[in-house]
């Protein structure tokens, strides 16, 4: 595993925030250098998902059924609906959805997220470095999850959430992470 010490993440990019009432949808586009089928195992696999995502499954997301997900830095796992499982294309679940569209050798992935308005600068600085350790692990370069709590407290996360804020028009959130509610 190469030393996390070693990664930086890069400057805000590649999001955007759909606005209305108190859940804004946040969108999270990344180019991987790795097929859709690779990048749905990551996106599906329990073990894969340990090893970068923000949450623990206690089984595969890669068919539509329930599954018990467990944010990270949270006690109580959230029975969690797939709604639609379209391999290597399309995967659904609660509030998220991702697309994986081939891309020159690679795949073009992206993230809907519907997340509390307060929150979504948040969100997209987490979900940017959560998306910078997939592509790492999909490289065979794995620096292991950084997420809940933790990632707060990254180098460059927040760096990440002031200049998500600046890009989405908010003010930089200055509350305690612990205000963020459990749901």
């Amino acid at each position: 595993m190469i030393d996390r010490e070693q990664y930086t993440p890069g400057p805000a990019s590649g999001a955007q925030v759909r606005k209305g009432g108190d859940k804004w949808t946040l969108i999270l586009v990344r180019e991987l250098r790795h097929a859709p089928e690779k990048v749905w195992r990551a996106l599906t696999d329990p073990a894969h998902l340990r090893e970068w995502a923000p949450f623990e499954t206690d089984g595969s997301l890669d068919t539509v059924g329930t599954v018990k997900l467990t944010w990270a830095g949270r006690r109580t796992p959230l029975e969690t609906r797939i709604t639609r499982a379209d391999a290597p294309r399309m995967l659904e679940y609660d509030d998220m959805r991702w697309e994986l569209e081939p891309l020159d050798g690679g795949t073009r992935l992206t993230l809907w997220h519907n997340i509390d308005r307060r929150f979504i600068s948040w969100g997209a600085a987490g979900w940017h470095i959560s998306l910078d350790t997939l592509d790492r692990l999909l490289a065979g370069h794995p620096i292991g999850r950084i997420a809940g709590a933790d990632v707060m407290k990254f180098k460059g996360w927040q760096r990440l959430n002031a200049e998500y804020a600046k890009q989405f028009g908010l003010e930089t959130p200055n509350s305690s992470p612990k205000a963020a509610p459990e749901a």
